[in-house]
């Protein structure tokens, strides 16, 4: 059952971080997403049958056979519709489009922590399963918006690079975007597993994610009145199960 609650967890926080993306480019002057009825809360006109379903789906499961309490969720909704020509700066405003979706997932993992407080309201088994819900989103949240920080098109982080590089720097940077899945899944996921059949450490994502995600967790954590009794949650995203 516990792969089911983090199942939910990815996909929730996966769809939402697109639909903060379809709002950033509403505000900002693009109506496209509103037009095409992308900022519905129907996770169905978001779902993306392989980055929504199977991808996070096998991640999971792979978790779960191998019995880890927490790990590595990877997959993405259906990008939203974007008319670049009705943003005012356009580069700017798509670094701007591009960072509402990690901030959304900050924000889930904020009110995750929130709603820790009220779960000793419930009975004892509900209570169980609340907590163990509410500590997935959390961490899916964290990760997701993490990852998508990373400085690589066509992730979030490679459009805010794009938009804040000098110019010239900036046109090459966002010529890796078709590459760049090709380069995430190669170094972030595929190198480390084959350095590791040799004894080899070398697994940039953990490093990436203890150095943003841990602070940021602390930071929310501290702010949402839980300094001190979230630690095994942190084990978690620490990858050792809380064992």
């Amino acid at each position: 059952m516990e792969w089911v609650l983090s199942f939910v967890a990815v996909v929730v926080a996966i769809i939402l971080h697109e639909i903060a993306h379809g709002y950033a480019a509403l505000a900002l002057g693009d109506d496209t997403a509103k037009r095409m009825g992308r900022l519905s809360l129907n996770p169905l006109v978001h779902v993306d049958r392989v980055g929504t379903i199977i991808v996070p789906g096998l991640f999971l499961i792979a978790q779960a056979l191998a019995r880890t309490g927490g790990g590595v969720f990877f997959g993405w909704a259906k990008p939203v519709p974007i008319d670049i020509r009705r943003l005012p700066n356009p580069r700017r405003s798509m670094a701007l489009v591009a960072l509402a979706g990690p901030l959304m997932n900050y924000a889930l993992a904020f009110l995750a922590l929130l709603l820790l407080h009220a779960t000793p309201l419930l009975p004892w088994e509900p209570r169980l399963w609340a907590i163990g819900f509410l500590a997935f989103f959390l961490m899916a949240n964290l990760a997701l918006g993490t990852f998508n920080l990373l400085p690589i098109p066509p992730l979030d982080g490679g459009r805010i690079a794009v938009g804040v590089l000098p110019e010239r720097l900036a046109i090459a940077w966002a010529g890796m975007e078709r590459a760049g899945i090709a380069v995430v899944l190669l170094v972030v996921f595929l190198l480390p597993a084959a350095l590791a059949e040799f004894g080899i450490g070398f697994d940039p994502l953990r490093w990436w994610l203890h150095g943003i995600a841990d602070p940021i967790f602390r930071f929310l954590a501290a702010l949402a009145g839980h300094p001190r009794d979230l630690v095994i949650v942190l084990r978690f995203l620490d990858g050792d199960g809380g064992g």
